[in-house]
């Protein structure tokens, strides 16, 4: 893994752009317990993975602590703009990923890192399908079974990929129309298996007059179906939100399979796993609405995704924050917020792990964060 910064001791936030505000005051904390520790990974746009190895205690005022910071690289801006990290269930110094941006051949990109060496082990050049009349946005989530990598695309129309996860060779490309999504009536797909890898739960937002309503389908397939390019569907839903707000992205279940971990832009939303019904949800102000203003217990964002502690106490959002560069000028940081899914409220302020480095050698550019992976230490 090649070096990026020496270590950054209780990396924080500048005062000002990010401390919560309101009935949850700055530096809210959970009573004593466990602390966690670990290595996460979290995908950017700049051809390249940040590898923060975190200490997380709920029980502090700042419970996000990054002990160092390095990156994984799998190419470039132009070339490897990357939205997903998915770490192998059974070999956990494997992960695949695949690229959110054609390079400048028109091609995508599909591939696996060893995570002992930070060494790209395979990539593959691949075309988006024909059917994909609209590629702006093409790899952005993902789940696996056993023995397959699912990457899902935020295409028109949107499909999920199987590939073998040795060769990477595609095996089956699953559309969703005969499910009633498509003529362009829906907003990007996203999905991820269950922690078993018996189901497989897609995330869909509704399109009326071209924009998205703020409603979002859930569907949840049978993963045995699926990894044979088969639709079997289990349970759907509808949840709704703020039309042009609303917008999912990644997802993620409690360790338990229990619980359903959605980010949704301008909210994160936890989903019973098996109904699909909302058990609960935090509100975030729009990105797109940004300013130096923060409401009560959330940072001043857009939720891009969110990941379960191992044993589904606290999770870690990831959140596109605004953030005052040179001038004044408001700029986009990529930071981590903790959040205690058993009394329901943020804790702490986040923390950098885009900014925290990038600013530090003088790039002041927008960072645009997106999925995050975990390796935690027992």
């Amino acid at each position: 893994m090649k070096k990026f910064l020496t270590t950054l001791a209780a990396l924080t936030l500048i005062a000002g752009g990010f401390l919560l505000a309101g009935p949850q005051l700055p530096g809210a904390k959970a009573a004593g317990g466990k602390t966690y520790t670990g290595m996460a990974y979290v995908a950017g746009m700049g051809g390249h993975f940040a590898a923060a190895d975190l200490t997380v205690d709920p029980s502090s005022a700042e419970p996000i602590k990054v002990n160092s910071l390095d990156r994984i690289v799998i190419g470039t801006k132009d070339d490897h703009a990357v939205h997903d990290p998915r770490i192998d269930t059974d070999n956990r110094n494997i992960m695949y990923w695949a690229t959110y941006h054609k390079d400048p051949n028109k091609k995508l990109h599909v591939g696996k890192v060893d995570l002992k060496t930070g060494k790209v082990i395979m990539d593959e050049a691949v075309s988006p399908d024909r059917r994909a009349t609209v590629t702006a946005h093409c790899y952005c989530a993902s789940g696996q079974s056993r023995d397959c990598y699912l990457p899902v695309t935020m295409t028109d129309e949107a499909y999920i990929d199987v590939r073998d996860k040795k060769t990477m060779k595609l095996l089956h490309r699953v559309f969703l129309d005969k499910l009633g999504y498509k003529d362009h009536n829906y907003l990007f797909f996203h999905g991820t298996n269950t922690p078993d890898m018996k189901e497989f739960v897609v995330a869909i937002n509704r399109m009326s007059d071209g924009k998205p309503n703020g409603n979002v389908d859930f569907v949840l397939l049978d993963m045995k179906s699926l990894v044979k390019g088969k639709i079997k569907v289990l349970a759907r839903n509808t949840l709704s939100g703020s039309p042009g707000d609303t917008i999912t992205f990644r997802q993620s279940f409690t360790p338990d399979g229990k619980y359903l971990l959605q980010s949704a832009g301008d909210r994160f939303w936890v989903i019973d796993a098996k109904t699909l019904k909302l058990v609960d949800q935090h509100m975030f102000p729009a990105t797109g609405k940004a300013s130096l203003k923060t409401e009560p217990g959330c940072p001043n964002g857009q939720n891009h995704d969110a990941i379960a502690t191992p044993d589904g106490k606290y999770a870690l959002l990831t959140v596109r924050v605004p953030y005052p560069g040179p001038g004044g000028k408001l700029i986009t940081d990529g930071v981590v917020q903790l959040y205690d899914l058993q009394n329901h409220k943020m804790l702490g302020a986040p923390v950098s792990v885009c900014g925290g480095c990038h600013y530090k050698y003088g790039l002041y550019f927008s960072a645009a964060l997106c999925g995050i992976d975990t390796n935690w230490k027992k």
